[in-house]
Formats: C-alpha cells, sequence, structure tokens
C-alpha cells in the first residue's frame, strides 16, 4: 500500500511539473518584459521552488517510511491529558466562585 501510494504521488508530481519551462518564459504572463513579467517569473520560480521541495520529502518519505509521526495512541494520550487538566481546572474555578465569599475572612 506506502509503495503504491508513493508511486502515485510520484506520478502526479512528474505531470504536474514541466521541467522545460523556466521561470523567464514569455508565455506565463501578460505580455513579454515590464512590471507583469517579472512578477509572473518570481511566481514561476516559487512555484519551482515549492515543487522541488515536495518531490524531495516524496523521496525522503520513501526512503525512510517511518520517519517518526506521532502514532494514534500519543495523540489519545495528549487529548486525555489536556481533559482532565481543563475539567481539573474548571471544578476548581467552579469551587472557588461557590465559596468565594465564604473565602474572604481566610
Amino acid at each position: 500500500m506506502k509503495h503504491t501510494a508513493a508511486r502515485t504521488r510520484r506520478a502526479v508530481l512528474r505531470a504536474t511539473t514541466h521541467p522545460h519551462t523556466g521561470p523567464y518564459t514569455a508565455s506565463r504572463g501578460p505580455g513579454p518584459g515590464g512590471r507583469g513579467a517579472r512578477t509572473w517569473a518570481r511566481a514561476g520560480g516559487a512555484v519551482l521552488r515549492l515543487t522541488t521541495r515536495v518531490q524531495e520529502g516524496l523521496q525522503e518519505a520513501a526512503r525512510r517510511p517511518d520517519r517518526g509521526d506521532i502514532s494514534t495512541t500519543t495523540v489519545i494520550i495528549w487529548v486525555a491529558a489536556v481533559t482532565g487538566a481543563v475539567l481539573i481546572a474548571g471544578t476548581i474555578a467552579v469551587v472557588i466562585a461557590k465559596y468565594n465569599g465564604k473565602l474572604n475572612g481566610l
């Protein structure tokens, strides 16, 4: 399953990445030259960097499938701990609010 999913991701990236178009292709924006062309060139460069970074991440994931991702058990434990802490704090707040007048003389 993991092998198939990784292969699918690589195929999608290959289909969406066009190595023959560089960041300064004239057909990427309105007119050759001027401020609009520079903006389109910058955007093209950003897309190229982003695509390269995603490809590197997918290659790393394919090379090392267990990268230390958080397991479901860890998430359940953290949610239970935070819920318990909120319940305890809420209970303390309710008790303080209820007995606030009586606690003033202490």
